[in-house]
């Protein structure tokens, strides 16, 4: 729709040229009451309506968070029973039970196939260094990491592109009300599912925490979608669910399973949906969600005593024991918390360069991406050589260190999963560098973890592995596979943590072990940002409460000092994604604005009895999601607002035909055909499109009462209402639509919409470049 087409419509819809006949009387009044509206909103909003969701470029709409309060909802509430009430809360419990169940479930399979195929390929490769078979060694440990890489970057390239990545990004967008074809879909799942333990296998520097966050919403998505007609699943119990505000609460339960999950962390993962992805959180959904996790642990815990029975392969045990291995008792005093703060800001600088090298990473794969699958997958298979021949030649730097006597058969490693590798050393000899390399991530970061007493790492080795860990974790971000940053993360600040240990040995009585975790601690602080869930999830990881003083600490101040630099990396790469994310306070340059200044059109309104040509017309040639409705003469004294119809409802009553010849008010007849069902929002599904309509000329001529469908009790605002305070009001009731109605009387009763593109920093400072965006 050219620009000069958006001016003549703009404010002219309750009336398209087919109506001039039947509204003579009032047409000159009202069309001189509406020509100031048309002049001030000549303006457009140009923010883009796109984002890359995963490794593609998909269209974006917001969600309806808002309960749509027409005569229909209002008709079906009244007539529901206490035995449907009750029916609608056991199913909200029933189905958080079954998203805990499900997600477990695939938790210990995400384990159990990445210790599996990992340790297989691992103890082939060590069985033919033990042979000096160094040459082939090398070519099996690469040709099997490509092989893995290549069948998880097929599956994001070709299935489901939305799928690549951590998903935490998406997944927080969504909650705070945007959505994106595939975000949830049950490709995506599956895709999540396999992409992640083939490219945790393959040996990337990724983690499977993030992919079972996005895991654990997809779960509670496909759980949530309120029955399909497509699979025969229509139990009318399902349908309380077809409406967005519920997926939201399920898919936040979704999200806080995935972190008790990955990490066996169920207090953590409740915090981590309160305090990073959750937008809206009430009592109730605190104790679902706390319920959810729960189950999730249960689950768990009882995999690992099954699998202690060595039923589940030779390496099975491992990945869900977590990093419970440090018994040095944390003793400190004073100069020990001075050596943490010098931590904290360590941990504060280096994880905000870290978010900038990603932040340019990111957009220099976003244009690699964009050239099509093939590229996706080479990409892949690049990384992959390079991690490879950095995982299997760097420890090749390292010298042999003799085992600690007390270990007896435990060191070397051979034949098995284990701490000390042998590598290329001779018998009696472990390479340290190899134990942290040659490796599963989750045995590094044990190894990482482990007390000095324990295990002793040369400084050169920490020093490689934390240079290596750093650029290969920016590197794989962003690439067309599942991937997540905890992991990497840790894996960073547990190296660089372990080294100031030893070096600052000295000055503290701490252990290295636990300097290893603070560092990790502060590595997460500084590219995350996140506090209070990070400390609960680090010291569930670790079973060692007694370092909760000092992981508050670093989290703190490394926040802190990486805050003076640049957001946290999941608010960056929603940025670089182009997700429209809703912040919880205003920009300090709203103040200065009111709602009307950024206000924009198109404006197109209905009539409450409106000619269907008309409604045709304006679904057609915008892409507007609602539609304020007017009353006028002779129905009203004065034109005055009735409230909002959505595009979606409009759709499902002219699929319907419910027509008249005469223009008169047929509520009783449309309220006695339809249900509130009937409007609900489709599942999976696309629901009903314009082009599905098949609506014939003479029908073009007929009217249709909107008064049934319409919501009579839209938000709405004054239009001098600061701009910062209709921000936060949008925000924190989740709204998709807020009217702005005129301050004085004698005006039309609707000023314009805003919506969340309205409040974007690069509208509202494209319209007013004069704002300083930090003032």
């Amino acid at each position: 729709m050219d620009h000069e087409r958006d001016l003549e419509t703009e404010g002219m819809m309750p009336m398209g040229n087919n109506g001039k006949e039947e509204r003579t009387e009032t047409r000159s009044g009202l069309e001189r009451l509406r020509e100031p509206l048309l002049l001030k909103n000549n303006r457009m909003n140009t923010t883009s309506q796109l984002a890359i969701i995963g490794a593609n470029v998909c269209p974006i709409e917001s969600l309806d968070y808002e309960i749509i309060e027409n005569d229909l909802f209002k008709q079906d509430w009244r007539s529901k029973a206490k035995a449907e009430i009750g029916q609608y809360v056991v199913l909200k419990w029933a189905l958080a039970l079954l998203i805990g169940l499900s997600t477990g479930l695939v938790a210990f399979f995400n384990n159990i196939g990445v210790e599996n195929i990992a340790g297989f390929k691992l103890l082939f490769t060590n069985n033919l260094m033990l042979s000096q078979k160094y040459y082939q060694a090398f070519a099996v440990y690469v040709g099997c990491n490509m092989v893995l890489a290549i069948a998880a970057a097929v599956l994001c390239a070709y299935i489901a592109p939305a799928a690549a990545g951590s998903g935490i990004p998406e997944v927080k967008a969504y909650l705070n009300g945007v959505d994106a074809p595939s975000i949830l879909a049950p490709s995506t799942l599956f895709v999540k599912i396999f992409g992640s333990i083939f490219g945790v296998a393959a040996g990337f520097v990724v983690g499977k925490e993030g992919p079972m966050v996005h895991t654990g919403a997809c779960i509670a998505n496909l759980l949530g979608q309120g029955g399909s007609r497509k699979y025969g699943l229509t139990w009318k119990w399902l349908r309380h669910f077809k409406n967005d505000r519920d997926r939201r609460d399920l898919i936040t339960c979704g999200a806080a399973a995935g972190v008790a999950g990955a990490f066996r962390a169920p207090v953590g993962g409740v915090l981590f949906a309160l305090e990073e992805a959750a937008s809206w959180w009430r009592s109730a959904l605190l104790w679902r969600t706390f319920f959810t996790t729960a189950v999730v642990a249960v689950v768990l815990r009882g995999f690992m005593e099954f699998c202690r029975a060595g039923k589940c392969g030779h390496f099975g045990e491992g990945g869900l024991i977590m990093f419970d291995v440090n018994s040095a008792n944390p003793a400190y005093s004073i100069p020990d918390l001075l050596v943490v703060i010098f931590l904290g800001v360590i941990g504060g600088l280096l994880g905000s360069l870290y978010n900038y090298l990603v932040n340019k990473v990111l957009r220099t794969y976003s244009i690699i991406n964009e050239k099509g699958p093939i590229f996706k997958i080479l990409l892949v298979i690049i990384i992959s050589i390079l991690t490879s021949c950095c995982s299997f030649g760097l420890p090749w730097l390292s010298k042999c260190i003799p085992c600690p006597p007390h270990l007896g058969d435990q060191c070397p490693t051979v034949g098995r999963s284990g701490n000390y590798k042998n590598f290329q050393c001779p018998p009696n000899h472990y390479n340290d560098l190899a134990s942290l390399f040659f490796t599963t991530n989750d045995d590094a970061i044990r190894n990482l973890f482990i007390s000095g007493s324990d295990k002793r790492f040369l400084l050169s080795s920490l020093l490689i592995f934390f240079v290596a860990m750093y650029f290969l974790g920016i590197i794989t971000y962003g690439i067309a596979i599942p991937s997540g940053l905890f992991i990497p993360a840790i894996l960073a600040g547990a190296s660089y943590g372990r080294v100031a240990g030893s070096l600052l040995s000295p000055f503290t009585v701490l252990d290295v072990g636990l300097f290893a975790l603070l560092g990790a601690a502060s590595f997460l602080g500084g590219t995350m940002r996140m506090t209070v869930s990070l400390c609960v999830i680090l010291l569930e990881l670790t079973n060692n409460l007694l370092m909760l003083p000092l992981v508050m600490l670093v989290l703190l101040i490394s926040k802190s000092v990486a805050d003076c630099f640049n957001k946290g990396v999941y608010d960056q790469i929603m940025e670089i994604k182009g997700l429209p994310y809703m912040e919880a306070h205003a920009e300090p340059y709203m103040r200065q604005l009111i709602a009307s200044d950024v206000v924009t059109g198109p404006l197109f309104t209905f009539s409450g009895i409106e000619k269907v040509g008309n409604i045709v017309h304006a679904l057609k040639v915008t892409r507007h999601n609602g539609f304020p409705v007017i009353d006028e003469p002779p129905f009203s004294d004065a034109p005055e607002l009735c409230g909002l119809v959505l595009r979606s409802h409009l759709l499902v009553l002219l699929k319907h035909r419910t027509f008249t010849k005469q223009r008169g008010m047929t509520g009783s007849s449309i309220m006695k055909k339809f249900k509130a069902h009937d409007f609900a929002k489709p599942g999976s599904g696309k629901g009903i499109k314009l082009d599905d309509l098949d609506i014939s000329e003479d029908e073009m001529e007929m009217y249709v009462d909107l008064h049934p469908i319409t919501n009579r009790s839209p938000y709405t605002v004054v239009e001098t209402m600061s701009l910062a305070k209709a921000a936060v009001l949008f925000r924190e009731l989740g709204l998709r639509h807020l009217l702005v109605v005129p301050q004085t009387p004698g005006r039309p009763p609707i000023v314009g919409i805003l919506t969340r593109h309205d409040f974007m920093p690069e509208h509202v400072l494209g319209l007013y470049p004069k704002f300083n965006p930090h003032k």
